[in-house]
């Protein structure tokens, strides 16, 4: 599935997600940021960095999420970023065993909502990282494993796709 239309099939479970409450924003964020923590998107980095200061996350929370340190988090909170390290981890392809223990953990409600902010920053992730490679080939250093054709499509499909439809259903997408 590509970002944009990841993006689009986990739009509705996000607003819903955010609606709900009970992945608290701060959590929420921590989440965020430990699959940023895996797949190094600067600006994801950057933007939910902020978002988690603003959300009452400390700054060595924050520290410890982007060294990968997540087990001294508080025991309602380490399950869920652990997981969200192992998704990013895997590729999107979590161990099966993993993904019952966060149900049987959180619950599947809660769990969903873990599930749909993990798929919304993944996709974020690799929106931001394809501008990169993007940008990197116009600098004659094109990124490894990527192509011209793949970096215009992935960010032509968002363009055309995901920035309208968050702009009309009022979703923030990332």
């Amino acid at each position: 599935m590509s970002a944009a239309s990841e993006i689009l099939h986990h739009s509705p479970d996000i607003k819903s997600a955010r609606r709900s409450g009970a992945v608290n924003r701060a959590f929420a964020e921590k989440i965020m940021l430990a699959v940023t923590q895996v797949n190094d998107c600067r600006y994801c980095r950057f933007g939910h960095t902020k978002a988690a200061l603003e959300a009452g996350v400390s700054e060595d929370e924050i520290t410890r999420i982007a060294r990968g340190d997540l087990d001294e988090f508080p025991q309602d909170e380490a399950p869920g970023l652990l997981y969200a390290q192992h998704f990013a981890e895997t590729g999107g392809a979590p161990d099966p065993a993993e993904t019952t223990r966060l149900v049987d953990f959180y619950g599947e409600q809660t769990a969903a909502e873990i599930d749909a902010y993990i798929h919304m920053i993944t996709a974020g992730n690799l929106l931001g990282n394809t501008f990169d490679a993007l940008l990197s080939r116009f600098r004659r250093r094109p990124a490894p494993d990527s192509s011209l054709i793949s970096e215009f499509s992935t960010l032509l499909l968002a363009a055309i796709g995901v920035i309208p439809f968050g702009i009309i259903f009022g979703i923030r997408l990332l």
